[in-house]
This record gives structure tokens, sequence and C-alpha cells, in this order.
């Protein structure tokens, strides 16, 4: 069975075009002068309410995510969200893509502020590791991008421990040394809450995603960068000793449905132009500040950068970075693409760029009412699934 979610930025799109064109971007430099807390207030509301609306018309997840000091995403602080989410959403799985617990000094915070929200949601919650995505380290200067992902190593095993072993314990490694770890409460979902690892092909993420058993989950990338992926942690997890089940394969990818195709593409294709050319633009050094990625890695999500550049919609379309159609066009689209690339997750954005309230409701209502059931019926249950997630 396939399951999918409702994923959201929740960006701030009341901006100035002059603005981001004379700062270069809205990330990190982009001053917070431009933010009015009233206005920040309605599109909160608005998200919260797609989201709740989501849930009601049966989407497996909603999700949410971390991005700091950027207009492209007003979650900096993602267990907060999904608190506030928590009483609203009534029973669809709450999916936080991710904490980046790579900057957190104290990991084990990480695993109680989880902890507390699946015991809360009795057994809902998603949980998502990342690093961080380059910009996050010129906010937080703090940490060294040579070492986040030692730190995220050490982190994920903090707080993996910290769930799943009796306290209390020590800690002791190269970045993070700890003579108690007693987490409590412990999580609802036993052994742990389902792990996510977003990443945009990252070779070490796959390699380690495949390595746990997580779920991958991969997102703004064309179906060939996805396939390349997925067949990529498929031959990892057989060196582990196991095939690779469909629910550890996640899409993140962005879709809107209309009555019609031209009527499809003519609401949505100015927000999600908005998207890729003015909200997640920003210069090359700060995806990937020195030290980030290793060779291979960077070689994959260059590649998958410059596939996007320069692209019209249409190409993009193609290309399988984006679905734009009809209910029918969108259902047979993703049907086909599913069958191709054998993902269990996928993760929809349903709402994108300066989309307004309206526009994303009505792609919400489309979508769950003629897509979303046929795409939840593809593929079999799999046997012992339910037990391991």
């Amino acid at each position: 069975m396939v399951e999918v979610f409702a994923f959201h930025l929740m960006p701030y799109t009341d901006l100035p075009l002059a603005a981001l064109e004379e700062h270069g971007t809205s990330w990190v430099k982009l001053p917070n002068s431009y933010y009015d807390p009233v206005k920040g207030r309605e599109f909160y509301n608005q998200y919260f309410e797609q989201l709740e609306y989501s849930d009601r018309l049966g989407f497996d997840g909603v999700v949410v995510n971390e991005h700091h000091q950027t207009a492209y995403g007003l979650m900096p602080a993602p267990n907060v969200i999904a608190g506030l989410l928590a009483g609203r959403v009534k029973n669809a799985k709450i999916a936080i893509l991710g904490n980046a617990i790579a900057m957190h000094a104290i990991p084990q915070r990480i695993a109680e502020e989880i902890a507390i929200l699946d015991v809360a949601t009795g057994g809902r919650i998603i949980s998502g590791f990342v690093r961080g995505i380059g910009a996050e380290y010129f906010s937080f200067r703090n940490v060294n991008p040579s070492d986040s992902k030692e730190r995220f190593y050490e982190a994920h095993d903090i707080i993996m421990r910290a769930w799943t072993e009796t306290g209390p314990f020590e800690y002791h490694g190269k970045h993070y040394h700890f003579p108690y770890i007693n987490t409590w409460p412990r999580p609802f979902h036993q052994p742990h809450p389902p792990v996510f690892l977003p990443s945009q092909g990252s070779t070490d993420t796959i390699e380690f995603g495949a390595k746990h058993r997580y779920t991958y989950l991969q997102t703004l990338s064309s179906t060939d960068a996805m396939k390349k992926s997925f067949d990529l942690f498929r031959e990892e997890a057989e060196k582990h000793g196991y095939t690779a089940a469909p629910h550890q394969l996640g899409w993140s990818h962005k879709v809107y449905v209309a009555e019609t195709d031209a009527k499809a593409w003519e609401e949505a294709e100015e927000h999600m132009t908005f998207f890729f050319e003015r909200l997640l633009n920003m210069p090359p050094e700060m995806f990937f500040p020195p030290g980030y990625l290793h060779e291979a890695s960077m070689g994959q999500i260059l590649a998958n950068a410059k596939s996007r550049k320069n692209r019209t919609m249409q190409e993009m379309c193609d290309m399988g970075l984006i679905t734009i159609g009809s209910e029918a066009t969108v259902r047979q689209r993703l049907c086909e693409l599913q069958k191709e690339m054998g993902f269990g997750v996928l993760n929809a954005h349903m709402h994108t760029g300066n989309m307004p309230h309206w526009k994303a409701m009505k792609n919400i209502d489309l979508f769950g009412r003629f897509v979303l059931p046929h795409l939840q019926k593809l593929g079999k249950p799999e046997a012992g699934a339910a037990a391991s997630r």
C-alpha cells in the first residue's frame, strides 16, 4: 500500500519582489523587517487549516519540517508546530522532516520532545533526522559544516539509545559527552517512532538509511535521479541482508490538481515559478559551505540542482519534478510513476510558493477525493510492515 502525506513548508510569501531581487535570496540575508507578525498569524492559521483538511480527507499523514532565518519556511521549531497540530490533526500521522539534530547541543532534548508528542498522539509521530541544509550553517556558525556529519551520527545514536535503552547510561563520543541519559517520558511507539531520512540524493544518507532500515525520502529531484537513488538504496539493503520494502522508499513531490489540465496550469504555474525562482533560490556557497558534503554526494546533489536550473515548468513536469493537471491526468501520472519507481511513500506538496489559501484548499480537496484513494490502493500490504513501522 502507498501512504500519502500532505507536506507543508509554511512559507512567508507577502514579500516585495524588489526585496528578493536586492538581496538575491530569501535565506539568511533577507532582513526580518519584511516579516509582519499579523500577516504571519494569518498564514499559520491558513496552513494549519490546510493540514487539518488533509487529515479529514484521509491523507495518511501531514508533514512539517525545520528551516532557520528564511521566508522559505516558518518552522524553525518543528516540534512546536507538531505540538500545535497534534490537537487539530485527529487521525493522520504527524511527520517531522526533520529535526536538524547535528546542530543541537543536547540531542536528548529532541528525544524528549518527540517522546512527548508520540505519547500525546498515541504513537502517531514520525521522526525525521536531517543535518540541515548548507544555509543553516550560516545561521548557526557554532557548528562547523565539516563536523556536521560526525555530529549527526553521534546525535542519532544518542537519540535512539535514549528511546530504546533503560537509563540512566553514559555517553562519551567525539562531539558529545553526557554522564546521565535517562529520558522521561519514553515513546509510545515501541521500540521507537518510525524514522524518515530526507535528502536530495546524498549517497551517505542513502547508505545510512539502508543500514538502519529506515525510510529514505528524496525531494526536488527528477524521476531519473529518483530511480538512481532508489536503486542504490535497494543495493545497500541487499548488502545488509534484506530486501528493501516499498515503505522504505519515499518521494517528495509537488502536485496541483484542477478541473482540467489547462485550468491546473493556469492556476498553478505562477506559484511553482515563485517557489523555484524566488523562495528556493540562494547563492551556491550557501547550499554547499566548505566541508559540508563529500565528493560522491556533492556530484549527485549538484546534478539534481543543475537539472532544475533554467527549466520551464513544462520541462520540469516532463522530468518528474512536478505534476500539474486534471484529476485524471494527475492520477494516471502518479500511478504510472509509482509502478515505475516502486515507492511506498508519497510526500505530496499540496501548497507551493505563494499559492493563496483558496487554491491550496481546492488542490487538497480535488486530490483528496479523486487521486488519493487510487494511490493508497496501489501495491499489496507487506507482511510484517505494520509491526516494523
